[in-house]
C-alpha cells in the first residue's frame, strides 16, 4: 500500500486484519454452502452468484442442490434438464460450462476437485476471481478474491481517485488484497471482504458499522460516497425485439438456439431485432421467414414484455400469429432453421418443460395460464 495508507504500518495492518475477521465471526451469514465448505458446493455457490442477489441464489442452490448433490450427479445429467433448473438465473453459458467442467473431473481426475487455483483456471468457465474463491474458501489456499466489493472496499480504504478499472488502480488494489490477506486464514478473510462489501461497505456506505473505518482514507477524507470512481460509459443499450406464437393444429412452434449462441441450447418463440425504422410486427413477420422460411400473418398482439441483460435494455413486442393463407390441416412445410439447431411442435400446456431466455418464459407461462386473451384465435378455423 502507499505510504499515505494508515494500513502502511505492520501494526495496523495487522489490527486491521484482525478486526476485520472479528466482524465476519460475529456478523457472517448462515448460508448453506457454509456447513461444510465441500468444493462442489462452493463452487456451485460462486458460478450460482456472479450476477444474482443473493437471497435469489440460495434458493436456485437448494433446488439445485437437490436435483444435482455431487459432481457425479451433475456430470451425468441431460444438458437439457440442467438447463431448465437454471432458467431465471440468465448468462445460461455459466450453466453449460458447469456441465462441460463437471464431466472433465470425473472423467480425467476420477471425480477428485481440483484444489488449487493453477488446476481450476483450466476447468472451463473458472476465471481468476471464481478460481480463487473455491482454492481460499475450499481448500485454503492463500490467494486474495477479487471481485466489485472487494474493490470497493479497498478503492475506499486507498481513496484511489482514478477510474477503478485502469490499470494502476487495478495493480494498487491488487497488491492491496495481497497485503490484506492474513497467511492461513483466507477462508475466512476472503468471505469477510465479500460480506462487508455486501451489507456494510456497499454502493451507499454505513462507515459508522464498518470494522475497517479507523484504517479507511476514503472516510478520513470524507470521499467514501464517490469511491470507487467509475469510467463514463456510453450508457445502456437499447433493444428493440420482436416476436410470437404460431399454433397450428392445437400446437405452438418452438426452435432450439444454436450451442454457440449468447442463449445457446434454450428454447423460444422465433423472432428477433427490429430493424431502423421497421415497425415490430413486421419485423416478427421478417424474421420468422428468415429463421424457419415459414410465410406468417399477424392475428393480434399479446404485449410488450421488457427486460434488462448486462447493458442491453431489451422491449420484446409479442403477437399472435399463423400461417398466411391458414387453413385447417397439417403445417404446410418443414422449417428451413437458420438460427436454431432444432424445432418442435408443442401444445401450448407443455411449454412449462422447455428451458426458455426469461422473456420467453413469461410469455409462454403468459399464454399456457391464460393471462394472455386471444388465444382462440390461433386455432385453425373450421
Amino acid at each position: 500500500m502507499d505510504n499515505a495508507s494508515p494500513l502502511s504500518r505492520r501494526e495496523a495492518l495487522a489490527q486491521a486484519q484482525e478486526a476485520l475477521l472479528a466482524w465476519f465471526g460475529a456478523h457472517m451469514r448462515p448460508l448453506p454452502w457454509r456447513r461444510d465448505y465441500d468444493p462442489y458446493r462452493v463452487w456451485i455457490s460462486e458460478i450460482m452468484l456472479q450476477q444474482t442477489q443473493m437471497e435469489r441464489g440460495v434458493q436456485y442452490f437448494e433446488r439445485w442442490m437437490d436435483a444435482f448433490p455431487t459432481l457425479e450427479a451433475l456430470a451425468g445429467a441431460p444438458e437439457e434438464e440442467v438447463l431448465k433448473l437454471w432458467e431465471g438465473l440468465g448468462y445460461y453459458a455459466r450453466a453449460r460450462n458447469l456441465i462441460k467442467a463437471a464431466r472433465a473431473v470425473v472423467q480425467e481426475r476420477g471425480g477428485a476437485f481440483p484444489a488449487s487455483f493453477e488446476e481450476l483456471r483450466a476447468l472451463p468457465g473458472i476465471g481468476p476471481y471464481t478460481a480463487a474463491a473455491v482454492a481460499s474458501i475450499a481448500f485454503q489456499e492463500d490467494v486474495p478474491c477479487i471481485d466489485a466489493n472487494v474493490e470497493r472496499i479497498i478503492a475506499r480504504l486507498l481513496d484511489i481517485d482514478t477510474p477503478v478499472k485502469e490499470k494502476a488502480a487495478q495493480e494498487a488494489i491488487a497488491e492491496a488484497a495481497r497485503l490484506l490477506l492474513p497467511r492461513g486464514r483466507a477462508r475466512e478473510h476472503n468471505q469477510a471482504m465479500m460480506e462487508l462489501g455486501a451489507l456494510v461497505c456497499a454502493r451507499r456506505p454505513d462507515c459508522p458499522r464498518c470494522p475497517l473505518s479507523p484504517w479507511c482514507l476514503a472516510r478520513k477524507r470524507d470521499t467514501a460516497e464517490h469511491r470507487p470512481v467509475k469510467k463514463p460509459g456510453a450508457g445502456p443499450v437499447e433493444l428493440v425485439l420482436a416476436s410470437g406464437v404460431l399454433l397450428h393444429g392445437g400446437r405452438c412452434f418452438i426452435q432450439k438456439r444454436e450451442e454457440d449462441d449468447v442463449w445457446g441450447g434454450l428454447w423460444e418463440f422465433p423472432g428477433g431485432c427490429a430493424e431502423k425504422g421497421e415497425r415490430p410486427e413486421k419485423a416478427v413477420v421478417r424474421e420468422y421467414l428468415e429463421e424457419t422460411g415459414f410465410a406468417v400473418k399477424v392475428l393480434g398482439k399479446y404485449g410488450v414484455l421488457k427486460s434488462t441483460y448486462t447493458n442491453h435494455r431489451i422491449t420484446l413486442h409479442f403477437y399472435a400469429l399463423a400461417f398466411a393463407g391458414d387453413k385447417p390441416g397439417p403445417a404446410p412445410e418443414a422449417p428451413v432453421l437458420t438460427a436454431a439447431s432444432e424445432s418442435r411442435w408443442v401444445p401450448v400446456k407443455e411449454l412449462a418443460g422447455f428451458a426458455m431466455p426469461s422473456l420467453y418464459r413469461k410469455a409462454a407461462d403468459a399464454l399456457s395460464g391464460g393471462q394472455w386473451g386471444m388465444l382462440g384465435l390461433l386455432f385453425p378455423k373450421a
